[in-house]
């Protein structure tokens, strides 16, 4: 996968790129199907979720993984970031983060790219942005 954090692309990350891993497990992870998820029987998720939580409501993941079989609509890019907000929401309930703006967008013609930045309680930005999201959601 390749992301841009701070304008600089990647394929991996320097040790001290925490905040941006927390990023990318919680985009990238299969967070388990909501009740009224069509996910063609599938609940998917990461099996922990299963377990009653700690935290009320504490889950990881994202949603992502339902547009496996979405055309690259305008509706998919909003369900895409809603997801992405929905799955990064834990920095701000956690004080990580004071707000979490997020962006789907056409990559190229048949992509998605997704576009996150997070700012610190002290108004610090740490922007990522995750070109090739369409085709690492369509390879599941």
């Amino acid at each position: 996968m390749t992301i841009t954090v701070d304008g600089i692309e990647s394929t991996s990350l320097a040790p001290g790129d925490s905040l941006a891993r927390a990023v990318i497990i919680s985009l990238f992870t299969w967070r388990r199907a909501n009740a009224d998820d069509i996910a063609e029987g599938q609940k998917m998720g990461w099996f922990g979720d299963v377990a009653e939580p700690l935290v009320a409501n504490d889950k990881i993941g994202s949603r992502l993984w339902l547009l496996s079989r979405e055309k690259l609509v305008q509706s998919t890019f909003n369900r895409a970031r809603e997801y992405a907000r929905e799955a990064l929401q834990w920095l701000i309930d956690d004080q990580i983060a004071v707000r979490v703006d997020v962006s789907a967008e056409r990559y190229g013609m048949d992509g998605m790219a997704l576009v996150c930045t997070i700012t610190r309680e002290d108004g610090s930005n740490i922007s990522l942005r995750f070109n090739d999201v369409w085709e690492k959601v369509r390879a599941i």
